[in-house]
């Protein structure tokens, strides 16, 4: 299937015109990292992305050598950046640390969570099933990150946050294929309302258990295209 089939093609980069080119640049490109927008193994080209930023190509090497410092990005022999290809291995880890970090944040959501917090987590679930709906998977990558990052900041662990966040720069390019197979079957509820329903109950346990089950089910398919490629 087609993942993209049904997705409008989103340009996530956009002119810059404040202060501070590389910060902003960086920060750019680091979203699109994290969000799914770029792929495994895109070279990131400083004339075509200085043209599509609107800035010299300085600022551009400078974002870009500051993620390859973070090792969120790899930098060849000739001086190419390139967004990494995760091992098997790496997916794992990656995974094993979200389900740990990512659960006890949902824990401490359920002590926390006001009723409008949660609604703002039910909105972002209902776009989610209206991608499903219509097969644009794209745009329910990007959903699926803005939930799984809005939950842990709802659980005002900052230091917890931006541990998490760094993660899915790591991980994000790879979600790319998340619905390679399509929406799986066995997803009655959506794991997502079931951590929905555990912060209406002020439920910390169910929350935690909720997340845990959403990262390595709906992840499998990741871990079986990274196995086969």
């Amino acid at each position: 299937m087609d993942a993209s089939a049904g997705a409008e093609v989103r340009d996530w980069a956009r002119p810059i015109e404040r202060a501070s080119l590389s910060d902003q640049a960086y920060s750019a490109i680091r979203n699109a990292l994290m969000r799914g927008e770029l792929r495994p193994g895109e070279r990131m080209r400083l004339r075509p992305m200085s043209e599509r930023f609107g800035i010299s190509m300085t600022p551009i090497r400078e974002a870009l050598l500051r993620l390859v410092f973070e090792r969120a990005m790899t930098v060849d022999e000739r001086g190419t950046v390139t967004v990494p290809q995760l091992t098997l291995e790496q997916l794992l880890e990656i995974r094993m640390i979200r389900m740990d970090l990512e659960g006890k944040a949902a824990a401490k959501a359920a002590e926390c969570a006001t009723p409008e917090d949660i609604a703002g987590l039910e909105a972002i679930q209902a776009g989610i099933s209206g991608c499903h709906a219509r097969q644009a998977f794209d745009e329910a990558v990007h959903l699926n990150t803005e939930f799984h990052l809005a939950l842990c900041r709802l659980g005002r662990l900052p230091i917890t946050y931006d541990l998490v966040e760094n993660l899915w720069v790591r991980c994000g390019p790879i979600l790319s294929h998340l619905y390679d197979a399509g929406v799986p079957e066995n997803w009655d509820p959506h794991p997502h309302v079931r951590i929905i329903d555990a912060l209406r109950r002020g439920d910390s346990e169910a929350a935690w258990t909720g997340i845990r089950i959403d990262i390595e089910m709906g992840g499998q398919g990741l871990i079986e295209h990274v196995a086969r490629t």
